[in-house]
């Protein structure tokens, strides 16, 4: 138990700066590596892991969306706006996904979804297609389309949404800085409501782990916000002086190591 709470420690320092950094949130970069520790640390069967994986991932972005967007509201790049748009969207898709379609869906099938949506969000941000210059945003209606499609894809892969936000922004014409920090953003109400909802979906599961609230492991969940906490800021100044196109080619090139990583997952469950 004590190597994984200090392997769950160096994890959230990590994921912490790379939230910052990229306005991913952290979820993506967790899952992967939650998947392997509580299937070999904690002996749960590989479909439970996965999902577990998931939720307790997703929640962990409640506290380093908050630290990270912080900062980035202070460098005056948050779209608020944007985030006023898409956030009724975003709370009725994580609600339908985490409580519904959630518990519903296997473990194995998850774990491809989030491999399939991760690797095709990598590789639109890689080849760097230029949008049409006079394409905007969409109006309301649009945006809560787009908010919930959002909302019910990160709900199901326990990701703070920005592998689908961020290329959906840039698409619309969105300065990359303005949409890593606004994806930081949004990745609170999509995780506060599908957290929420993974609780409830997972309350009467069994073979969970001592101080599993429904899907959520609490010390992973704990270990992982404190660590973020210190690095999510960190992270956040460092994506206002790096060049638009690096940002976008680390995005893309850990968005293919995590689909990877997760394609093997589930094909192997």
């Amino acid at each position: 138990m004590t190597w994984i709470l200090l392997a769950l420690a160096f994890l959230g320092i990590f994921t912490g700066f790379l939230a910052g950094l990229l306005g991913v949130g952290g979820g993506l970069v967790l899952i992967p590596i939650l998947t392997f520790m509580f299937h070999n640390g904690l002996d749960l069967e590989n479909a439970l892991a996965v999902k577990m994986a998931i939720a307790t991932g997703m929640s962990t972005i409640v506290v380093t969306s908050l630290a990270s967007t912080r900062m980035h509201h202070q460098l005056g790049a948050v779209r608020w706006d944007l985030v006023k748009g898409l956030a009724p969207g975003l709370i009725l898709g994580s609600l339908v996904a985490s409580i519904w379609l959630f518990s519903l869906i296997k473990g194995a099938v998850l774990a491809l979804v989030f491999s399939g949506f991760t690797a095709f969000s990598a590789t639109q941000m890689l080849l760097d297609r230029k949008p049409k210059p006079s394409r905007e945003m969409p109006g309301t209606l649009g945006q809560w389309l787009a908010g919930t499609f959002i909302g019910v894809f990160s709900g199901l892969v326990g990701a703070g949404g920005a592998f689908i936000s961020v290329p959906f922004m840039v698409w619309c014409n969105v300065p990359m800085r303005q949409v890593v920090a606004t994806s930081a953003a949004l990745g609170f109400p999509i995780a506060l409501f599908n957290a929420m909802g993974y609780v409830i979906s997972g309350w009467s599961v069994t073979g969970t782990p001592d101080l599993s609230y429904g899907y959520i492991w609490l010390p992973a969940l704990l270990v992982i916000c404190v660590s973020t906490v210190f690095t999510a800021p960190m992270g956040a100044r460092m994506a206002h002086r790096w060049p638009v196109s690096k940002l976008k080619k680390l995005f893309a090139l850990l968005l293919y190591a995590l689909a990877s990583s997760m394609l093997y997952r589930g094909l192997n469950s």
